[in-house]
């Protein structure tokens, strides 16, 4: 490989160019048909096999994933003593140091070419592990994925080549010589990073730190989820294969699965070589990890209670059609799913006319209904339940309120074995303190508030105090949208307005969207942004006199 391939500069340049411009751009095409391979065929040759690496300090084998369709995969993975394999990434940090941000970012690049080739392998890996239906499971897991880790890698070159690598200084003294000094600026890595990855998302929440480390020359340990380690086993495995055909150390990027209740995202994370931490999961471990990992950058990805504020609508079928798909994209399962619906208890004006409270969430469940009445095409947009927790969250929030539209079981023609489940709508009072705690998974509640006024203040109450990944409002009064606004300017919130069309407030476009802000409890850090890659290496300046 040559790293200064021009097709690998050029995809760099791009990129820059984009995230400077915040438009639209992906080198990674969404469409199955763009990738060759049997994706099925090298899922089921990765089944009831062991994943070798070729990693040190190898003392045994874990597995035990199972797919959220209904079978075990029954893949081992190699289970690594930290006291062998972190020194040996600790000792290959100086050469990938010194090869300078535009080597490592040309090597990450030519990681991502490889990753992008196995497109349609990571899909199945990403799908029967996530419980995501093929098609999310290919373009979230798969280009998206690979979008924000060009993403990260374009914000680590951009942050570290700021600074010149070396300058000369003159300072002028009269009639005196003048003083002179030759400096150099080096961007040097923190040390060991650990991704802790979740079970979602791998590879789309798991991508931007892995990459993001690598880009700024810390090595990087992959401390998957347990039921969740293919996706990230076969992205250490592509770029281990890439490091080494540039002549780096594969070490540089490691696996570190678990074995059944050990807890070692727990012992890692305290670990004094590991500098960086990349987590995204629960509020308590998110919390956690940011008051004990003291010895290093931690970012997390938690949770928070997403909020939709209906004031009124110049598209009324649009917005529920909107709304029913975002509710029902994967089951609800995904960080960006609206959970709260603020609607004011006497109804919203719209181009169909006065809707009352009771007729706007009669409606969205019947918008729901008919989005899911194929169950063939239903099972493509919801996917599988992801674990027991899920469900149990969806059996108890019917006794919260009441039920606007319940949960139905669904078979999945090609998996009969996959737990598949329509989204529950409920409806709540705003006084009830249910809807101010999260409920991951299909599960909304329409909250009724005495006014807009009213359901704006409880927005910022939510935030505040829960966070939110995103914020969605519905008005066509001006002024309206000039307080929402405000709201979430003042807590730190992304917010769209009025999505009517094909754009849904769960998703977000790489190199333009900011997925998170880091400014309220649902996230320390947003994906992605200069802060997400600056703490991961310091300029460290070298002096002495010239000539």
């Amino acid at each position: 490989m040559t790293l200064t391939a021009p097709g690998h500069r050029a995809t760099l340049d791009a990129a820059l160019d984009t995230i400077r411009s915040r438009g639209y751009w992906s080198p990674h095409p969404e469409h199955p048909k763009a990738y060759e391979g049997d994706g099925a065929a090298a899922f089921r040759a990765r089944c009831g096999q062991r994943f070798a690496l070729g990693q040190p300090g190898v003392d045994g084998w874990v597995g035990g994933e199972v797919s959220p369709y209904g079978f075990p995969l029954g893949i081992e993975y190699p289970h690594a003593d930290p006291d062998v394999l972190l020194p040996a990434m600790r000792a290959a940090l100086p050469a990938w140091r010194a090869a300078g941000p535009e080597t490592r970012a040309l090597t990450c690049l030519d990681v991502l070419a490889r990753i992008n080739a196995r497109t349609q392998e990571f899909a199945h890996a990403v799908m029967h592990t996530t419980g995501q239906a093929y098609p999310m499971a290919l373009q979230a897991g798969g280009p998206h994925a690979q979008d924000r880790a060009l993403e990260a890698v374009a914000h680590a070159f951009a942050e570290q080549t700021r600074a010149p690598s070396a300058a000369g200084w003159t300072k002028p003294q009269g009639r005196r010589e003048p003083l002179r000094l030759a400096k150099e600026f080096h961007a040097v890595p923190r040390g060991v990073s650990l991704l802790v990855g979740c079970r979602t998302f791998p590879t789309w929440n798991g991508f931007p730190g892995l990459f993001a480390s690598l880009a700024t020359g810390n090595p990087v340990l992959v401390k998957p989820h347990p039921a969740a380690v293919l996706p990230l086993a076969l992205a250490v495995e592509t770029a281990r294969e890439a490091l080494a055909a540039a002549g780096f150390d594969p070490n540089l990027v490691a696996l570190a699965p678990e074995r059944p209740g050990e807890g070692s995202a727990r012992q890692l994370a305290l670990r004094e070589e590991v500098r960086i931490v990349d987590y995204t999961g629960s509020t308590a471990f998110g919390d956690w990890l940011e008051q004990h990992a003291l010895q290093a950058q931690v970012f997390t990805e938690k949770a928070g209670v997403n909020t939709v504020l209906v004031d009124s609508t110049a598209d009324y079928r649009g917005m529920l059609a909107n709304l029913a798909f975002s509710l029902s994209l994967y089951s609800g399962q995904m960080c960006t799913t609206p959970q709260n619906l603020l609607i004011p208890r006497g109804g919203i004006e719209t181009d169909a006319g006065h809707k009352s409270f009771d007729e706007v969430v009669a409606d969205l469940a019947a918008a729901v209904d008919g989005l899911l009445a194929d169950e063939a095409r239903a099972v493509t947009l919801l996917g599988a339940i992801v674990a027991p927790e899920v469900l149990a969250r969806l059996a108890a929030a019917p006794g919260l309120g009441e039920v606007i539209l319940p949960s139905r079981a669904l078979t999945h023609p090609e998996f009969p074995e996959a737990t598949v489940r329509t989204p529950l709508i409920v409806a709540l009072d705003a006084a009830d303190p249910a809807c101010r705690a999260e409920w991951f998974g299909p599960v909304s509640f329409a909250v009724a508030v005495g006014s807009t006024a009213e359901g704006l203040r409880l927005l910022r109450r939510t935030i505040r105090e829960r966070g939110a990944m995103t914020v969605l409002g519905h008005t066509t009064s001006p002024e309206v949208e000039a307080a929402l606004t405000e709201v979430c300017l003042d807590e730190c919130a992304q917010l769209s307005l009025n999505l009517t069309g094909g754009v849904y407030v769960n998703q977000t476009a790489a190199f333009s969207d900011f997925h998170g802000t880091g400014g309220n409890p649902a996230a320390n850090a947003s994906l992605v942004d200069a802060a997400f890659v600056t703490p991961r290496f310091r300029f460290v300046e070298v002096r002495r006199p010239s000539a």
